[in-house]
């Protein structure tokens, strides 16, 4: 699926959802090449896009369509559905999403998991005792691109419990305060660059609407400062809940708002799951200690589409998974993030893989080599930011950065694209070729108590 938001977009996930098929949602930010190279590894069969974003599909595949015009090489989605039956299908096993995530190396890999064992119409999911379920009376308004996985998946479990979704086209801080008021919404989900913007807005808009009828915020994708939760508390009250997961699905924490004022900083405490921190040994460390943060999920279970090595590398001897997420937790069993085990970029509530932006880099010809990670940003919590090795360091300049710039804009989307770059003689490298990227990065974070914001 490569489509902006819109209505239509939920038309081919339920067709997907309701005969067993696999979807996958491409980010309509791609360049051509990149959308080329998840249509093509994830073996899809067909393509819904639109007609404004048709140009960046590239391949042959057996049914491809489109909506909302005439298109070369496309047929009609309009025109095929109108010519179907209303009637349900006979059988409508259960379908499912499978998403892009990459890691710390290469492109990006499908996260693939069994289709379910059921068909479309049994409630097991909307019988999930969970505070964060959206039930047959909710309005939840999502604000999000739905190429992510939460937005497109919770507004799914909505529709499927009855409920209302609220899909705004694009964010923006005013016209989300708008559509609460107009669609008198009770639940929304954001991510902490969205609380950024919306506590930027002048004290005389935020009052101008009423959101009397929110009874529930949830956030999630990047870490929360502090201050700006306590912000959104202060404003809106404590109804703002946090869960930490990732698209594998292989465990998760979830902290309330009364829970979170006693334990400012924490995502929470492991549902279903046990958090276990260890060292590099894999030995568990003690509460207060600091480590890689491992989930101990009974019948967890994915594999990254066509990559065995990457699959086994998100779990250890014991089969428990990780994230690559580095914390500790307290006395109590609250979980607290400290760090990204391999500098993923967490930009606007967005992961940026540093692999692929440093690989790039490295076609450059002047480039001898490129360190790439994230560096503090007030508004989106961090920016990509590369620090480049020339062949000639004594041609580093501004006009060379620039080079470099346009260089990475022409082969990248552009929210993947360095913010800036700076230049370094000679980039610290082990002898084992290992970039010790820890000592570039403090840097930039030398000031701060957190390497995570």
């Amino acid at each position: 699926i490569l489509l902006e938001n819109g209505p239509r977009y939920f038309d081919a996930v339920w067709a997907a959802l309701r005969s067993g098929l696999y979807y996958t949602p491409v980010n309509w930010h791609l360049t051509r090449d990149e959308v080329e190279y998840i249509i093509r590894d994830c073996g899809a069969r067909s393509i819904v896009t639109s007609a404004a974003l048709a140009g960046n599909v590239k391949v042959d595949i057996e049914l491809p369509l489109v909506i909302g015009g005439d298109v070369r090489g496309f047929g009609s989605f309009e025109a095929l559905t109108a010519a179907q039956p209303t009637t349900p299908l006979a059988s409508q096993p259960e379908g499912a999403g499978m998403f892009y995530s990459s890691g710390t190396t290469g492109r990006p890999k499908g996260i693939l998991f069994p289709l379910a064992d059921r068909a479309i119409d049994d409630d097991v999911l909307v019988r999930v005792d969970s505070p964060l379920m959206n039930g047959p009376d909710s309005i939840y308004l999502s604000p999000a691109p739905l190429y992510h996985a939460a937005p497109v998946v919770t507004c799914a479990m909505t529709h499927r419990a009855g409920g209302t979704t609220v899909v705004m086209e694009r964010w923006n801080p005013e016209a989300c305060l708008a559509a609460i008021e107009r669609y008198r919404c009770t639940r929304a989900q954001f991510v902490p660059t969205m609380f950024v913007r919306l506590l930027k807005l002048p004290d005389d808009v935020r009052s101008r609407y009423d959101l009397s009828t929110l009874e529930q915020i949830t956030h999630a994708a990047a870490p929360c400062p502090v201050e700006v939760k306590s912000a959104m508390m202060d404003w809106l009250g404590p109804i703002i809940w946090e869960y930490y997961a990732g698209s594998e699905n292989v465990g998760s924490t979830l902290i309330g708002p009364h829970e979170w004022l006693t334990h400012r900083g924490s995502v929470g405490r492991p549902i279903s799951s046990t958090v276990h921190i260890c060292d590099d040994d894999h030995r568990e460390v003690p509460a207060g200690e600091v480590g890689t943060i491992w989930f101990e999920t009974p019948g967890a279970g994915f594999e990254y589409h066509g990559d065995r090595a990457k699959t086994a590398a998100s779990r250890n001897a014991l089969g428990w998974f990780s994230l690559g997420d580095v914390g500790h937790v307290d006395a109590d069993g609250y979980l607290y993030l400290t760090d990204r085990q391999y500098f993923t970029i967490i930009s606007g509530g967005v992961n940026i893989y540093p692999q692929e932006i440093e690989d790039l880099l490295l076609e450059h010809p002047l480039v001898a080599d490129a360190a790439v990670f994230g560096v503090p940003n007030e508004d989106l919590g961090e920016e990509v930011k590369a620090v480049v090795q020339l062949l000639d360091p004594a041609r580093a300049n501004d006009a060379i950065a620039d080079e470099l710039l346009a260089f990475c804009r022409s082969r990248l989307a552009v929210y993947k694209c360095p913010r800036s770059i700076d230049f370094d003689p000679a980039l610290p490298r082990l002898d084992t070729g290992k970039l010790y990227k820890r000592v570039l990065k403090d840097r930039y974070w030398s000031d701060r108590p957190s390497r995570i914001v």
